[in-house]
């Protein structure tokens, strides 16, 4: 047992995912726990129940009060740093982790060896790019497990009774802003879109916890040759000596990069004389869906994997037997010459703009709730793909507005609903407006919540919409 946590006041902030482990976790340290939480709520009831049980102190529907004596607050990713919970803790001189940070800190509690972490950040792309990670890391015979903000606790996998040989771990910008001693062997951070704003405050902000992934980096800082911002946090990062550069790029990789060449995947950063020679990785037809992001995530993840040393022949089988998960620019069907594709997982418009450009001819279902975001430089660049637009959603005039000024040639159906069965109405609608050859695709650019519990349920309306015409 860590003497630091023995007898130490830790206040954890926020129930859920992350509370709940954390609460545990340090409770079995010795640490005298206090738990806050802004919801009062059936849930947080349970759960409250469940830690008292242990020996944990809940206190529910005041998360802003800083409990006496806290010497450390160990808080969910998502609650804002501009809570007066963390004002307080500012003024009382209380350090803050998120439950990254605490993870981070107790690898190797128990004397095993710490495991590595393989990290992944960026706008779009996350959770695909450390799944396929983690399949290559099983094909080269590794004990590995997709973590982190995946929905897998950090805790758990570092805590538990199962020794890894490497961790591939999904981090959002949230947990990265309380992760300030994070180390990662190697990291990549995929893309950078503006998003999460009203927590980060502002683009450089959140653009400045994403980099947070790269500080102290050991072997590869793997970065978006296509977006230049990725690599200036490569540049900005202070990591240790003899650590690399290692770009990406859906074109001919150069000296240090990995890339595309004549359908194939290889590799000119992880090769001897990498000025001279290069290896094959793997088919563009291995990935699945081969759509431009998603060999663009293949890269990423074959570059943390080849950071770590695993051999050429791993990255293949392990794409190979990938298995991406529902929503993300799944095909449904083929109905009367048209596929139906399902990328209800695009939720903002950096996502949407990936997802259109994997098409040539589109009928595209869009809308939902906006998020503050814009879409004019999203429909300025799609406009030629467009062969007609069905508008669902409460901020589906945002959109519509701006086919107006950059597509106004494009045909346009505005749902004027947002009840759960207006996806099947929106199908329907699509389908008079496609001609073989095109693809229908749900890909909204906006959250889900003024129609659907989620994106799944929204896909799933999708697909069960789509089944529908083809019986």
């Amino acid at each position: 047992m860590p003497s630091e946590f023995t007898g130490k006041h830790v206040t954890v902030a926020g129930l859920g995912v992350s509370g709940v482990p954390a609460a545990k976790v340090l409770h079995g340290l010795g640490a005298r726990v206090t738990v806050v939480n802004d919801g009062d709520d059936e849930r947080a009831r349970t759960q409250a129940a469940e830690l008292e049980a242990l020996g944990v102190t809940v206190r529910l529907g005041d998360g802003d009060t800083l409990p006496e004596g806290t010497e450390l607050i160990v808080t969910a990713p998502g609650w804002k740093p501009t809570k007066p919970l963390f004002t307080a803790a500012a003024e009382a001189g209380v350090p803050v982790w998120g439950d990254v940070e605490l993870a981070w800190r107790l690898r190797g509690l128990d004397g095993r060896k710490a495991a590595p972490w393989l990290a992944v950040t960026g706008t779009n792309g996350k959770t695909t790019t450390v799944q396929m990670l983690a399949s290559i890391l099983k094909a080269a015979g590794l004990r590995t497990a997709a973590v982190g903000n995946i929905g897998v606790s950090l805790l758990d996998a570092v805590t538990g009774d199962t020794e890894y040989d490497v961790l591939a771990v999904e981090l959002s910008s949230y947990q990265l802003h309380w992760a300030p001693s994070l180390r990662a062997h190697s990291a990549a951070v995929l893309n950078l879109a503006p998003d999460h704003l009203d927590w980060h405050g502002s683009m450089e902000a959140y653009a400045a916890d994403k980099g947070r992934i790269y500080e102290g980096n050991r072997v590869a800082c793997v970065y978006n040759v296509a977006d230049r911002a990725t690599e200036d946090l490569v540049r900005a990062a202070d990591v240790e000596e003899g650590c690399r550069a290692v770009g990406f790029t859906l074109g001919t990789p150069g000296p240090s990069q990995l890339g595309v060449v004549e359908g194939l995947l290889v590799d000119r950063a992880f090769v001897e004389d990498r000025h001279k020679n290069a290896q094959e990785l793997a088919e563009v037809a291995d990935v699945d869906p081969p759509a431009p992001h998603n060999v663009a995530n293949a890269l990423a993840a074959a570059g943390l994997a080849r950071a770590f040393g695993v051999p050429a022949a791993a990255v293949r089988d392990g794409l190979r037997a990938f298995t991406p998960d529902a929503h993300r620019i799944a095909h449904v069907a083929d109905v009367d010459g048209v596929a139906y594709v399902d990328d209800s997982k695009a939720t903002n418009t950096h996502a949407t703009e990936a997802s259109l450009a994997a098409y040539e001819s589109i009928v595209w279902i869009a809308g939902g709730l906006a998020k503050g975001a814009t879409f004019d430089e999203l429909v300025t660049g799609a406009a030629k793909r467009l062969r007609g637009v069905v508008l669902i959603g409460a901020d589906r005039a945002l959109i519509r507005e701006a086919l107006a000024r950059h597509a106004p040639e494009v045909p346009v159906v505005d749902l004027d609903r947002t009840d759960t069965g207006a996806m099947l109405q929106a199908v329907q609608e699509a389908r008079r407006l496609a001609r073989p050859g095109d693809t229908v695709l749900l890909a909204p650019a906006c959250a889900s919540m003024d129609m659907f519990t989620n994106y799944n349920q929204r896909g799933d309306a999708f697909a069960q919409a789509v089944r529908e015409l083809g019986a």
